[in-house]
């Protein structure tokens, strides 16, 4: 028995689940894209491979940006201008080092934030004999079932997250618009307050009047 406070060995099944989700290959990166710039990303990519582009814009300007991804040869698979958000699959045609840029060329003074996640591969079987005739046990099954669960828990936490980002982005930019158009709103309230003094002052301003006496 392990001493008090410390863990033992982990369970095969345990093992062999984090051992999966150690060999899933998967890219996600939040970054920022200045006005006026390109960022591109490289993946090496075995033929026949599935894979999956997802990215959306959590900041900046109407929250648009534009994507492109390309293939070993150049030859363009995806190709999306200024947009919000998207999601694209494809198989890998050839080995080699596929390309994928998000541009923000289109903008002249605001930078964008960009979150993209971007999947190679499927996730390998949590259990050798899944892949053949024979029926799981009890707890394989079970493993499996949370596995899978668990990964629709972390993509709909990673949504919200990018929601909620984004949402908290839209609040402070409209707060931030509401500030100027108060502050320049409190000018004008002064300039014309200021106007109508000095106009109801002129009103009520004694005018000298000049007498010229005409000799007889």
């Amino acid at each position: 028995m392990p001493p008090r406070g410390s863990r033992g060995p982990l369970p095969p099944l345990l093992l062999v689940a984090a051992l999966a989700a150690c060999v899933a290959r998967a890219s996600e990166i939040t970054f920022e894209l200045p006005d006026n710039a390109k960022q591109c990303f490289y993946e090496e990519i075995a033929q026949g491979t599935k894979c999956t582009l997802e990215f959306q814009v959590i900041t900046g300007g109407h929250y648009d940006v534009d994507c492109r991804l390309e293939d070993p040869d150049g030859i363009v698979l995806y190709k999306e201008m200024k947009k919000q958000y998207d999601s694209f699959t494809f198989t890998a045609s050839r080995n080699g080092t596929y390309k994928f840029c998000f541009s923000n060329e289109f903008s002249t003074f605001t930078h964008k934030t960009v979150y993209f996640d971007f999947q190679v591969g499927e996730d390998p079987p949590l259990f050798p004999s899944e892949n053949r005739v024979t029926a799981l046990t009890q707890m394989e099954s079970a493993c499996v079932s949370i596995h899978e669960a668990l990964k629709s828990v972390i993509d709909y936490q990673t949504h919200f997250r990018l929601r909620e980002a984004q949402g908290r982005s839209r609040a402070e930019d409209l707060n931030t618009r509401v500030a100027y158009w108060s502050v320049g709103e409190a000018i004008i309230l002064l300039v014309v307050s200021i106007g109508q003094v000095f106009l109801l002052k002129s009103f009520f301003s004694d005018k000298r009047t000049t007498t010229t006496r005409v000799g007889s």
